[in-house]
């Protein structure tokens, strides 16, 4: 059975460990010295997200928490097991007809042995 995590703020924020870096790139002065870059880290999963796209240390940390929030649903979405299907005799015989077809072309664009 899996684990449910919730995914609201409140919880996320109990739940994760947040961390401030310098994130680096193009943004000027406050970006390439200003720790804006979040990283956060859910205790209980070890998932790592982290954000540095905005020049703003608070959007950075908006957006990590939205994405922290979408890796816990999706890791805990029930995946429906599939169904294995043996393909039915008409498309059986329809792909050996295609097979046949394209061999048969093939064969005719070789050239033709010298006698």
């Amino acid at each position: 059975m899996t684990e449910i995590y919730p995914t609201d703020r409140a919880s996320l924020e109990r739940d994760c460990d947040m961390d401030f870096f310098i994130a680096t790139g193009p943004g000027g002065q406050n970006r390439n010295k200003v720790e804006t870059g979040v990283r956060l880290v859910h205790r209980s999963t070890g998932t790592m997200v982290t954000a540095t796209e905005r020049r703003s240390q608070h959007a950075n940390r908006e957006a990590a928490y939205e994405r922290m929030a979408a890796r816990l649903e999706a890791m805990q979405r029930v995946v429906a097991p599939r169904v294995a299907t043996k393909p039915s005799a008409a498309s059986r015989e329809r792909r050996l007809d295609e097979k046949r077809r394209v061999s048969t072309a093939k064969r005719l664009r070789s050239t033709p042995p010298d006698d």
